[in-house]
């Protein structure tokens, strides 16, 4: 049996980034992978690219990864209004400003995708890791995206699975058995790993993937590879005062503190 953890979207958050750590070791997982976006938000860039260093966690480049690697210049989002504008800006030249020429050399050595394949008695099952989706670093696949533009992006890559981050909101959405261009019955699974640093979830906590992979059964199925999304908490409060002290602003504060305890005043 083998234990793959598959995280991504630290955003420089380095308590976040820890606890994830610690509870993966504490779980005896195998291998560890990152899709991604190492950077941004949090004023932690160097440590948390340090600790992937450190670790030997083979990485993708994310789109924060991309833009700081290469001095891109930062397009702004229809999505956001001007105030998240101005402080995406900020968060971003702070990070442009401390990264170290040596994580930014790292940065810019990051691959785009990673395959993995695993063969049992009868069948082969390809996973593909992304940051956002097959095409670019960039593009956003929600859970409800268009079914069959999802399974034409795995069947030119010829992956079973697809595991991606970057929306910073996780699920795992099983697409039905399909016959690929190889005439191959695929058995197809789309996950998003969430976000360990920056979630968009209700629960705001750090999330990761789990892989379990059994050679037990030659399916792809539940008793094949198992995934399964893990939450882990983290001192929240640990982060929202590290971005308040620094120039980051208090924008990206004010977003993970929606996640503490409601403090209720003195009577």
């Amino acid at each position: 049996m083998l234990k793959i953890a598959i995280l991504s979207d630290i955003h420089a958050n380095l308590p976040a980034f820890r606890a994830v750590l610690a509870d993966i070791d504490a779980r005896k997982i195998d291998q560890i992978f990152c899709l991604g976006d190492l950077v941004d938000f949090a004023p932690w860039p160097n440590e948390v690219i340090d600790l992937i260093r450190q670790n030997r966690i083979p990485t993708l480049m994310g789109n924060h990864d991309e833009r700081i690697a290469f001095d891109q210049p930062l397009i702004p989002l229809r999505k956001h209004n001007a105030e998240e504008t101005q402080a995406r800006t900020a968060a971003i030249d702070y990070t442009r400003q401390t990264i170290t020429k040596n994580n930014k050399t790292f940065l810019a050595s990051l691959p785009r995708q990673i395959q993995l394949s695993f063969s049992f008695a009868t069948t082969t099952i390809n996973i593909l890791l992304v940051h956002a989706s097959t095409r670019t670093n960039d593009e956003y696949v929600h859970e409800n995206h268009n079914k069959d533009e999802l399974l034409a992006m795995m069947n030119d890559k010829n992956a079973d699975m697809l595991i991606m981050g970057h929306t910073h909101m996780s699920y795992i959405r099983p697409l039905g058995n399909e016959i690929n261009s190889t005439g191959r019955v695929m058995s197809s699974i789309a996950i998003n790993c969430g976000s360990v640093g920056r979630s968009k979830e209700a629960d705001t906590l750090a999330t990761y993937l789990i892989l379990t992979i059994s050679g037990e059964q030659t399916t792809f199925g539940p008793d094949s590879i198992v995934p399964e999304l893990i939450k882990v908490n983290y001192p929240v409060e640990q982060t929202v005062i590290a971005i308040r002290a620094s120039s980051i602003p208090d924008f990206y504060a004010d977003f993970l503190q929606r996640g503490l305890p409601v403090s209720t005043p003195a009577v």
